[in-house]
């Protein structure tokens, strides 16, 4: 009598690589993708700016946190409202070892130590490490610096990723989870903005205008102006 298989086994070997790569935002699984969450505060008033993580091929979610912290699997504000998932042809490396049978016809994108990124889980390992002897800090290195980072040592799209046309990037391209997570990311934004300017007028809209103008005008002279403000 053949022992049965697990589940997982199964799955395995009828899919292949391909079924590993499926979305699943019930277990909080999103293979070789970006995702964003909403910040509290924050994002109420300009709603485009948010939390972002970066995932492992198992679909695990990592995101800079905290000083010297990368979070593994648990995503600090919350479950993810957006996504995109990366295909292995829009990067310099492979995403997985199923993609490369035969190794000595394969070339890999060098690392800066002068090692070899075999993997889209090497270039994510790499850049943790980094990530994790470094000092957070919401307005020179957080947690956008940490998947600019990830994507630029993957050479996705020729690289040249920082923290402001990966914002307009994830705005643009990412997909809603659900119409419930699009709902908990805009209908905060709408709530304030409304009994704001119901309750403060002009004033309101002012204040509003000079904090946005502040905040995105940081990100923009930090990123384009003054080199190295920010970190990659």
């Amino acid at each position: 009598m053949e022992p049965e298989l697990d589940p997982e086994q199964v799955e395995m070997m009828e899919g292949g690589f391909s079924r590993t790569m499926q979305i699943d935002p019930r277990r909080a699984r999103f293979p070789c993708s970006v995702v964003w969450s909403p910040l509290p505060v924050i994002s109420w008033f300009i709603p485009f700016i948010g939390h972002i993580g970066i995932c492992r091929e198992d679909g695990v979610i990592l995101d800079f946190a905290g000083p010297n912290f990368v979070c593994v699997d648990n995503f600090a504000f919350g479950a993810a409202t957006r996504y995109l998932q990366i295909t292995k042809e829009k990067c310099c490396i492979p995403l997985g070892q199923s993609t490369c049978k035969d190794e000595a016809l394969c070339t890999y994108m060098p690392d800066e130590t002068g090692g070899e990124l075999k993997t889209w889980d090497d270039a994510l390992r790499k850049s943790t490490q980094e990530f994790q002897h470094r000092s957070y800090n919401l307005f020179t290195c957080n947690c956008h610096s940490f998947v600019a980072n990830n994507l630029n040592r993957m050479g996705f799209l020729s690289r040249g990723w920082n923290v402001v046309n990966l914002a307009i990037f994830i705005l643009f391209n990412g997909r809603w989870v659900s119409t419930a997570s699009m709902l908990r990311t805009v209908l905060p934004f709408v709530v304030v903005f409304f009994l704001g300017v119901t309750l403060g007028g002009f004033t309101f809209l002012k204040f509003w205008a000079l904090f946005a103008s502040v905040l995105i005008g940081w990100f923009l002279l930090g990123t384009y102006c003054f080199k190295g403000l920010i970190q990659l």
